[in-house]
């Protein structure tokens, strides 16, 4: 993906092999952290999950500690 193309706010949004990049590990390991609640929640663009550079960036400096929410929440929304 070519992000100097790309809007600002959306070349901010890293996919899973880019946030797996990031952190140096598979893909899979990173919805594994995501999926505990230990990393950052993702943002869904559409069908897209994607995560927040900035969250992310800050979630590293401050030693990545878990964040609280429910599990596998972003997998199945809830519509009212």
């Amino acid at each position: 993906m070519n992000t100097s193309v790309l809007p600002p706010e959306l070349a901010a949004l890293l996919d899973v092999r880019a946030v797996a990049a990031l952190l140096d590990c598979s893909p899979r390991h990173v919805y594994r952290v995501a999926d505990a609640g230990k990393m950052p929640a993702p943002v869904r663009v559409g069908a897209l999950v994607r995560w927040r550079r900035t969250d992310l960036d800050s979630w590293l400096a401050a030693g990545c500690p878990a964040t609280w929410r429910a599990s596998r929440d972003w997998h199945n929304p809830v519509t009212n």
